[in-house]
């Protein structure tokens, strides 16, 4: 062998060997801390590649070759964004699955995080168990019950391969006319606080010491959102998205707190709120988002945008999207909702970074934060769906779970038209009953907004579930005849001999601005079927809504009153306390107004006059 071939023979050697050897990456060794593996993945990082992590897309256009080709670090839901209608949890699991393979084939291999609103169950997923909404849950007045609520929800919603939730809203609603306030769990915060267990629930117990640090404890729960930071309970009027007037002293003791419990228990995200603190865009709030949230209370996740939210910083929205960008990401936000126009977000940030509008620091926090809880929960180890979840999905356990905090949620608000007569518990035996009014015998409106669709709709073929009206069915003693009639006339009331009415009425679903009302009046015809069902017959209202509701002129008229607010698909708990197989114990989450001239009033106010205060709730005792 000639010298010539025996270098060409050694060189050919050396290469088999390096490329045998695959390079040692510490990013992607698991026993290496996890603040190491960070800083080596951001150390290989280009700007493309940094921009794309901060970069979150709607699953519409997410498809594996755009994730690929933009770095795209997250994709999510929008409300009602799914595979195909009545997709099962294997389908919702392929398609992220499909996604995670392009973000799992760029030159690095980080694995995208994929988001959804599961604000109360996995609510966008057919036959997925919905619990009660937040209101309900603060009547429950129950922080463990909420807890074991984010467990189960963690669960379904890794069913379906996703692996992080925008939830839960630990808004403080200081007035009902907000069409959000069924998302707050009380107006009082430190009720809203204890509900702050749901995040346990959601990423599991975070060790001690480790405050302020994301936490999820393995690929059975998911990362939490606690939103939206901050004051977005409390807008003039209840405006949706609108401004909070009020001082800092305010600020921090009413719509603050919860955030603090939420950071101590290792929440991994944070979403900002469309409104505004005294007329600033909480979007471009840098001593809100960074002075005080990232340096002064040591928050280590990640802040995400609202969607679309950075093109609200200006009015109207995309008036002037270079400053949305430069002010949003300049105020500390490190992960952009941009659902549809990301070229657009991706090109206006890289060029601010390359012409040097915000700094490559900015970048890097926000990057640095994003691996962060991406690291932590785990998804460089386990980035596709784990089938063997598939069954989570509105499982039995889960539909019981939510049955009960249905029953703990609900508040009785009157028990006969005097303290000696009290019409309920309601006897199972009875010779014939009347039900009656638009919610008795609907799904959609015992769920309300979010669920299935984003603003919800009315009716029972959207997902699977117990209506009131089936619950009462069911409950009955057999000998017992059950009429429906969903508006009957006088007449038939009058000649129907009913031992007793159940009438069932309350708000359409709605969500966010769709549902902002300034009269909170009952929906005909709702009120007209209260006064012919209630002068005729001893009668109990059932009322469904996502807040207080005008009820004084007909209280007269009614036996009984039931506040059950938004119970979600199992309304069998209704009918569990209705017949006294477990007593009524909800407490009022929120003050009941007389009047709409009265709002916004809340618990502590110097003229404080409601119908019913803050707290109040009868009791009654189960049936033996």
């Amino acid at each position: 062998m000639g010298s010539l071939h025996k270098i060409k023979f050694v060189l050919l050697l050396l290469c088999l060997g390096v490329s045998g050897r695959a390079e040692y990456l510490k990013y992607k060794d698991p026993k290496q801390p996890v603040a190491v593996r960070i800083k080596d993945l951001l150390g290989r990082m280009t700007l493309a590649e940094k921009i794309g992590q901060m970069t979150q897309i709607e699953r519409e256009n997410a498809t594996a070759e755009a994730i690929s080709k933009y770095f795209i670090g997250s994709v999510l839901s929008g409300g009602g964004s799914v595979p195909a209608p009545q997709a099962s949890a294997e389908a919702w699991a392929s398609m992220v699955n499909e996604m995670q393979k392009g973000a799992l084939s760029t030159r690095l291999g980080i694995p995208m995080i994929y988001g959804i609103d599961a604000v109360h169950g996995q609510n966008n997923v057919y036959k997925a168990t919905i619990f009660p909404h937040n209101v309900g849950l603060g009547a429950t007045r129950d922080p463990m019950l909420v807890k074991r609520i984010g467990e189960a929800t963690a669960l379904e919603v890794r069913a379906t391969g996703i692996s992080y939730v925008f939830a839960p809203c630990i808004a403080v609603c200081r007035d009902p006319r907000w069409g959000r306030c069924y998302e707050s769990y009380s107006e009082d915060p430190k009720v809203v606080q204890s509900m702050t267990t749901l995040i346990s629930g959601l990423q599991g117990d975070a060790p001690s010491g480790y405050a302020g640090r994301p936490y999820v404890g393995g690929s059975k729960k998911v990362a939490a959102c606690a939103k939206h930071y901050v004051g977005d309970g409390g807008t003039y009027m209840g405006i949706n998205g609108n401004n909070t007037i009020i001082d800092t002293h305010g600020l921090m003791s009413i719509h603050m707190p919860a955030y603090y419990n939420s950071i101590i228990r290792g929440v991994s995200t944070v979403m900002v709120s469309y409104s505004s603190w005294n007329g600033d865009k909480m979007h471009a709030n840098h001593f809100l988002i960074t002075d005080f949230l990232k340096n002064k209370l040591k928050f280590r996740g990640f802040v995400i945008t609202d969607w679309q939210g950075i093109d609200q910083i200006t009015s109207p929205p995309h008036l002037n999207y270079s400053y949305s960008v430069e002010a949003g990401v300049g105020a500390g936000i490190d992960m952009i909702m941009v659902p549809f126009a990301y070229t657009e977000f991706i090109d206006d940030l890289t060029s601010q970074v390359t012409n040097n509008i915000i700094p490559m620091s900015r970048i890097d926090d926000a990057v640095f934060r994003i691996l962060r809880v991406k690291f932590t929960m785990g998804l460089f180890e386990n980035p596709f769906a784990d089938p063997s979840l598939a069954n989570e999905l509105g499982k039995q356990e889960h539909r019981e779970l939510a049955r009960e905090a249905v029953r703990k949620s609900l508040v009785l608000l009157k028990n006969g038209k005097s303290s000696y007569t009290p019409l309920l518990p309601l006897p199972k035996k009875a010779g014939k009953i009347l039900v009656a009014g638009s919610h008795a015998n609907n799904l959609g409106n015992q769920c309300g907004g979010w669920t299935i669709t984003w603003q919800g709709e009315p009716g029972n073929n959207n997902t699977a579930g117990t209506t009131i009206l089936s619950a009462i069915m069911s409950t009955v003693d057999p000998s017992t005849q059950v009429v429906y009639s969903e508006n009957p006339d006088s007449s038939a009331v009058e000649g129907g001999k009913y031992d007793y009415a159940i009438v069932v009425v309350g708000e359409p679903p709605y969500a966010e601005t769709a549902g902002d009302n300034l009269n909170l009046t009952i929906p005909e015809p709702g009120p007209a079927v209260i006064q012919t069902v209630c002068k005729s017959v001893k009668c109990v209202v059932v009322l469904i809504s996502g807040r207080p509701l005008v009820v004084e002129p007909y209280m007269d008229a009614m036996d009984a009153l039931v506040a059950a607010w938004l119970p979600g698909t199992e309304g069998q708990g209704v009918a569990d306390a209705l017949f006294g197989d477990y007593g009524f114990t909800g407490k009022l989450p929120r003050t009941w107004f007389r009047s709409v001239e009265q709002l916004p009033m809340n618990v502590g106010d110097e003229h404080y006059d409601p119908l019913f205060p803050f707290g109040f709730g009868l009791a009654t005792e189960a049936r033996q």
